[in-house]
């Protein structure tokens, strides 16, 4: 099955409250013995960081429902997206991440809570003993996948099929460990997206992993893993590949193939698996420091109606392809962007309410970041 990855193919600027002693003036005669050492600088207490978003978007088969991916579920309205705040402290060798969300996109990132639980996006504390090791525990956004859920950190607005049905959010524990070139990760979470199990269903605790290898500095792999019984008792696993590479300033190109496979639960035992996944490929342009431009084409099949039912039994396989353009302006972005849609089977629908197998839009994105 993971021959299917290989089939078709951050900097964030942090406002930071923070003091420095001063130090008085060296003398103009010169030092003898010792040389007049600086002052220390002092790490920031806290450091912040954050970001607000809003957009516009009109499907051309004016339909809500054409849209199957996560945070645009709109037609022809002005939306908000997400206001995000991110404290972090970091000591000597123990962090604290606080991540809150507020908004549509929150919300549906964390769809598995109610109430206030659902503007938390992250919390989690980090312990490093050594350089070479570093413990984790407390809910984080997955490692699994290309696309990441604050808007400033991807270069399309708009969703690929394999985020939006990708896992989300991990909560429990991991330990990280990098050697030279290569980094591993091993964790153990409860199920995919949940802060709390719950009530009355299966509790079984998921296996996460990561593999990373940077062959350079412009060429790096990572291959995820997640996997265990769901609260509805069927088992899943999933394994994801991701590649970056930068072909000069100018020019990146990023990989994303995933594939899942499910054993649904027939009232005894777990059937036999059965799997949907997905390939996309990104092609990014930058000629100049306030303008670029990424093509986005994805591939999803869903031959057993997982993630998306029809009518036919063989279920339907689509292609996206979304081109959006970034125009920057200090921490403001504007994203343009058009996005068309074919599938296998008669999956969207048009303004008359009759099955077409095309859909296409048009959306309109401001992002600030700080």
């Amino acid at each position: 099955m993971l021959q299917k990855l290989f089939a078709t193919g951050i900097a964030l600027s942090c406002i930071t409250l923070s003091y420095a002693q001063t130090a008085e003036s060296a003398t103009s005669e010169p030092a003898t013995e010792a040389t007049v050492a600086a002052p220390e600088e002092k790490k920031p207490l806290i450091s912040f960081s954050g970001s607000a978003d809003f957009y516009y978007r009109y499907d051309f088969g004016k339909q809500v429902g054409n849209n199957r991916t996560s945070f645009t579920n709109t037609h022809n309205a002005f939306s908000l997206g997400m206001a995000s705040l991110k404290a972090e402290h970091q000591g000597d060798k123990i962090g604290v991440v606080l991540d809150l969300g507020f908004g549509p996109r929150a919300r549906d990132f964390s769809y598995a809570d109610e109430g206030i639980t659902q503007a938390i996006k992250q919390l989690y504390i980090s312990y490093s003993p050594a350089d070479w090791l570093k413990l984790t525990a407390g809910t984080w956004a997955t490692h699994v996948g290309y696309e990441l859920v604050d808007p400033q950190l991807n270069r399309n607005y708009s969703m690929s099929y394999m985020f939006s049905n990708g896992p989300f959010s991990h909560t429990g524990l991991k330990a990280e460990v990098s050697k030279g070139k290569s980094g591993f990760m091993i964790g153990v979470s409860n199920a995919t997206d949940y802060r709390i199990p719950p009530a009355e269903q299966i509790n079984r605790k998921f296996l996460l992993a990561q593999y990373s290898f940077a062959a350079s500095d412009n060429l790096k792999f990572y291959l995820n893993y997640v996997g265990g019984k769901n609260p509805d008792t069927s088992k899943t696993n999933q394994f994801d590949l991701v590649m970056t590479a930068s072909i000069s300033d100018a020019f990146s190109i990023g990989y994303n193939g995933t594939v899942n496979t499910t054993q649904t639960w027939d009232g005894e035992k777990n059937q036999s698996g059965k799997s949907w996944w997905g390939s996309a490929l990104y092609l990014n342009l930058d000629p100049k420091p306030w303008f670029g431009l990424t093509l986005r084409g994805e591939y999803f099949s869903d031959k057993n109606q997982f993630k998306i039912p029809t009518n036919v039994a063989d279920g339907a396989s689509l292609f996206a392809t979304t081109l959006s353009a970034n125009f920057k302006v200090g921490g403001l972005t504007f994203i343009p962007e058009f996005r068309m849609e074919n599938a296998s089977e008669e999956i969207y629908t048009d303004a008359n309410g009759s099955g077409k197998k095309t859909a296409g839009s048009f959306l309109l994105a401001a992002i600030y970041s700080f």
